[in-house]
């Protein structure tokens, strides 16, 4: 057995194996074995230091297995259990992990194992953003950033199912008919010159009421400005870099804009927030409209190339890794 092991912020060629030795599960905890690693923009937000943690640390926060071992007080779980989790502690990627077992979910025999690596933490982001951050409703006016990729995928589809109209961007042309495909009413390939006014024209020219943006820095201005009056710019993400900060008086003079940076960890602050939130997510794919789609396996090992096919831009949805 191996874990993924980090000692500096840096590129993919910071990662390194290590070995692992097995480990008995404190009260509260269980000792489990995974089947398949769920990898997330923010694992490489961890490893690049653009989120900052502690080093030397491991990485991943999303996974699936089997329980092996329970320590002290733990109810509810059994030997042989398929569970999965999509929250910390940090650690993910390794064969095996101790992990608390409040905040392990028991799976469906529905759910395929390597189905909930790729999908819990995508699905709990894409509940929180779409029924907390922002109720999104009949007649809400929505703007999905990566609708082509795996988070885009689930939020277009479940955007979708709420009675939204939603309007897709995606980075290139290729992206277009897979957006479509999860439920956008339209599409628009990303230039900032011509978004905002793409935006207007498909709402009547009110704008959005939310934008959901996880690219960061080159698209903020875009999607301030793809606003109706008193929208919600939702930015959650730095893929092209951390946004500059916003001269508050830019948000009255665009509109008494509103702008807020979510995370995950302060919407499943609770273990029962959080299982309320998976409990929606399960729900949703047994109903259908949300469905988990795995576009590459990569072996456990050869993570650096996984991390460096996302950050290029190769990926087409969720990839898993697999011990």
């Amino acid at each position: 057995m191996f874990r993924v092991r980090i000692n500096t912020a840096g590129g993919p060629e910071n990662m390194f194996l290590e070995d692992l030795q097995v480990q008995q599960p404190g009260p509260g905890e269980v000792w489990l074995e995974h089947a398949a690693i769920g990898v997330n923009p923010q694992d490489i937000n961890h490893r690049s230091g653009a989120t900052p943690i502690s080093f030397p640390s491991g990485l991943g926060l999303e996974g699936a297995g089997y329980v092996v071992a329970l320590g002290e007080g733990v109810k509810g779980l059994k030997v042989g259990d398929p569970v999965g989790y999509a929250t910390g502690p940090i650690g993910a990627y390794a064969s095996a992990r101790v992990y608390p077992a409040e905040r392990l979910v028991k799976l469906p025999d529905s759910l395929k194992i390597e189905e909930a690596a790729a999908l819990l933490f995508k699905g709990i982001t894409a509940q929180y953003l779409l029924k907390t951050t922002y109720k999104v409703g009949p007649g809400t006016q929505t703007v999905i950033y990566g609708a082509a990729g795996a988070l885009g995928q689930l939020m277009c589809s479940w955007a979708k199912h709420l009675g939204a109209t939603v309007i897709g961007v995606v980075s290139k042309n290729a992206s277009v008919d897979r957006a479509k495909a999860a439920g956008c009413d339209a599409v628009f390939v990303f230039d900032p010159q011509t978004l905002p006014g793409q935006i207007k024209d498909a709402t009547g020219g009110f704008g959005a009421h939310v934008v959901y943006d996880p690219v960061g820095r080159t698209t903020l201005e875009a999607s301030m400005d793809s606003l109706r009056t008193r929208g919600l710019l939702v930015s959650f993400g730095v893929i092209s870099g951390v946004p500059d900060p916003i001269d508050v008086r830019k948000l009255n003079a665009k509109g008494s804009l509103y702008v807020t940076r979510p995370s995950l960890a302060a919407h499943t602050a609770t273990a029962a927030e959080y299982q309320e939130r998976v409990r929606d997510v399960l729900s949703a794919v047994q109903d259908g409209f949300i469905k988990p789609c795995i576009w590459r396996e990569y072996a456990l090992a050869d993570v650096a190339t996984a991390h460096a096919d996302i950050e290029a831009g190769r990926t087409r949805g969720a990839i898993v890794l697999r011990p």
